[in-house]
């Protein structure tokens, strides 16, 4: 088998999914508060949504399959009555990506990501916990990624610098190649005000796989990603990936289908990065605009 490092130092760029919980939104799957994705991997319906959607990101010509790990953790879990079910769901939903390429059967080499999200909420630095517990709690996802068979670890959707550390810190010493992608507002800073330079900088001492961004809208990527290009170590690569809609307190998400396939495409093939897919709002539509621009 091609290792992740491996397809990663090739010249083709990769692409990662879309959006996983918006999609199963769309599919009518509860996504509800605190769990939101998670829900999915409760049910039968949920669990049978969530693989077709790993199944159609794959034929839209996905490299790379995100796992629904992004509210998995035991302290989203603890919110609900399924706390103490951290480590088995975690591996429910990287099982589902598996069989999903297993169905697939690509000979192109594909990948599942085992995603590591804020503890707390995404778009609110002042809800990040202390740090001790920030890398207690981010060790133990990162363990139960390994455990499932993660191919790799993508620490998203950071709207800190500390916590990004905590969650990179916990996620490398699994030995499975790591991406940290950064939240960043209008003006091109992290939620807490930080700088994309200040944070490449503090990840960079981890040997991050990729370093990126993610989640915010689509059209204003460019900026911090060249703000991001320059503060990086050359050789590492870069990772993208927008949105298209807004959050929302009671459902997570409101979807705008404000950027269209052919219109995300655009943006995304003139970002300077190696991985690029999509974040919240996006579909497997998208991906498939992605993939007709880029060859494997």
């Amino acid at each position: 088998m091609t290792s992740f490092l491996t397809q990663l130092a090739q010249p083709a760029r990769l692409i990662l999914d879309g959006a996983t919980g918006t999609e199963l939104h769309r599919r009518g799957i509860d996504t509800g508060l605190p769990l939101w994705s998670a829900n999915a991997l409760l049910t039968a319906e949920g669990r049978r949504a969530l693989r077709q959607i790993h199944l159609d990101y794959l034929r839209a010509g996905a490299d790379i399959l995100t796992a629904n790990t992004f509210r998995t953790h035991g302290r989203t879990l603890a919110k609900s009555s399924h706390g103490g079910q951290a480590r088995e769901l975690t591996a429910r939903a990287v099982r589902l990506a598996r069989e999903a390429i297993a169905e697939h059967a690509s000979p192109a080499p594909l990948f599942v990501a085992g995603s590591i999200a804020p503890l707390e909420d995404c778009y609110t630095p002042a809800l990040v916990p202390p740090q001790a517990e920030c890398q207690t709690e981010h060790r133990q996802m990162a363990e139960h990624l390994a455990e499932a068979g993660a191919d790799l670890l993508l620490v998203e959707t950071m709207n800190t610098i500390r916590e990004a550390v905590a969650a990179a810190e916990a996620a490398t010493t699994t030995g499975l190649p790591t991406l940290v992608s950064f939240v960043c507002s209008a003006d091109g800073r992290l939620l807490s005000g930080e700088t994309i330079a200040e944070a490449a900088r503090a990840v960079a001492p981890l040997h991050p796989a990729a370093i990126g961004v993610n989640c915010a809208p689509t059209h204003t990527l460019a900026a911090p990603l060249g703000e991001l290009r320059a503060a990086a170590p050359h050789h590492v690569p870069l990772i993208a990936y927008g949105n298209i809609g807004y959050a929302d307190d009671a459902q997570g998400w409101v979807n705008t289908d404000a950027v269209d396939p052919v219109a995300y495409a655009s943006y995304a093939t003139a970002w300077p990065v190696h991985i690029l897919g999509g974040c919240c709002g996006t579909t497997p539509e998208h991906i498939r605009h992605l993939r007709t621009r880029i060859a494997r």
